[in-house]
């Protein structure tokens, strides 16, 4: 893969190839954009263009197209994953610090990591390359200790370092880490991209459209959901099952749906962790946490869609289970379902506090069943 091949993100690679061929490339950027948009493998890119010893030039109608040249010895390393300049920073990192052995992996990204694979890398030259380059993956998850560590290197790095922060949710920085990096905005994938990909995977139509609208134009995720499917983890039935669950959802039986919903979640998790073996078991319970509360927004959204624009509404997620729909617009007027809405929102953020995983649910299904009797 190259610049050139980067998914529907024409916009951002221009903007970086103006400020190469101008000599001016960014010591420091921020990726900022959803989940799954092509933030990682547009920076792993710029990263083997940045570090190739032969690059290539282009010409267009509209200026030079300066990408890499896949052969050579810088090149062949970093497709290996043996690059010395080429630094991958995520929270994983930490069982390999100082003092991380039987370290869990935190929800944070930890100072630890930073120190030790940035900061005290920075000041040693390049060996390989003409320059080294660090990528920080979930800077939203860097906290203010983390990122106030970072600050000096952000505002006098060595001529020869670049360095790229991935954040999907840019207020989560501090305005002083935010000023010493140009940001760099990714826009979200069209559907039709999106199905068109799935289809090359091997989906079934009606489930590629599903994917896609639940993904809201983020490929990777679409694409995780896709490969769990194809890996046999039935997401597609689940997801029927569970708004099936929903449609008829009363008070006696919250319990039990959320019961079935944890243990659903399980099984996700289970196969996920086959599928992505450098994630922690930790996050990719939070990840199957957070697909099967996803396709509960998409149904009360739907419903809500269907409140207020009728039967004509022609995208709705769920376009697939009608019936359940309008059985759930009419349990949840327009106000009401929003209001639904922001609590599986807040649900959301449990999931990322490492709330009791089944707390979660049952808090979860009792407030859909319209009960309030539990607070957290």
């Amino acid at each position: 893969m190259s610049l050139e091949d980067i998914f529907c993100q024409d916009k951002t690679i221009a903007i970086l190839q103006r400020a190469f061929a101008a000599g001016r490339p960014a010591h420091a950027y921020i990726f900022a954009g959803p989940e799954g948009v092509g933030k990682f493998k547009t920076a792993l890119e710029w990263a083997r263009m940045l570090l190739c010893q032969n690059k290539i030039v282009k010409k267009t109608d509209s200026a030079d197209f300066t990408d890499s040249c896949g052969s050579c010895q810088s090149c062949r390393s970093l497709e290996a994953g043996s690059h010395p300049d080429f630094n991958p920073i995520y929270k994983e990192l930490v069982k390999f610090t100082k003092d991380g052995k039987d370290r869990k992996t935190p929800v944070d990204l930890p100072i630890d990591v930073i120190r030790e694979f940035l900061i005290e890398k920075v000041s040693n030259r390049p060996t390989l390359s003409q320059r080294k380059v660090f990528i920080v993956s979930e800077a939203e998850r860097l906290n203010a200790a983390s990122q106030n560590c970072l600050l000096k290197v952000l505002e006098e790095p060595p001529e020869y370092c670049s360095i790229i922060l991935l954040c999907t949710r840019l207020e989560k920085l501090l305005p002083t880490t935010k000023s010493r990096c140009q940001i760099i905005r990714f826009g979200i994938i069209e559907e039709n991209k999106i199905i068109e990909k799935l289809k090359e995977m091997g989906i079934e139509r009606e489930k590629t459209q599903y994917f896609a609208r639940l993904a809201q134009g983020s490929l990777g995720m679409a694409c995780q959901w896709a490969q769990l499917e194809l890996a046999d983890a039935n997401l597609y039935k689940i997801k029927k099952e569970l708004v099936n669950s929903l449609a008829d959802c009363e008070l006696a039986d919250s319990l039990d749906i959320a019961q079935q919903l944890l243990d659903k979640s399980k099984k996700i998790a289970a196969v996920w962790a086959d599928l992505d073996e450098a994630r922690s078991k930790t996050d990719i319970n939070r990840r199957a946490q957070k697909s099967l509360i996803q396709i509960i927004i998409s149904a009360l959204h739907d419903a809500m869609k269907l409140n207020v624009a009728g039967p004509s509404v022609t995208e709705a997620v769920n376009f697939d289970q009608k019936e359940q729909i309008e059985k759930l617009a009419g349990r949840f007027d327009p106000e009401l379902a929003a209001a639904k809405i922001a609590d599986c929102y807040e649900t959301l953020r449990w999931v990322e506090s490492s709330v009791n995983e089944k707390l979660i649910f049952e808090q979860l299904l009792l407030n859909l069943a319209g009960s309030d009797t539990i607070t957290v």
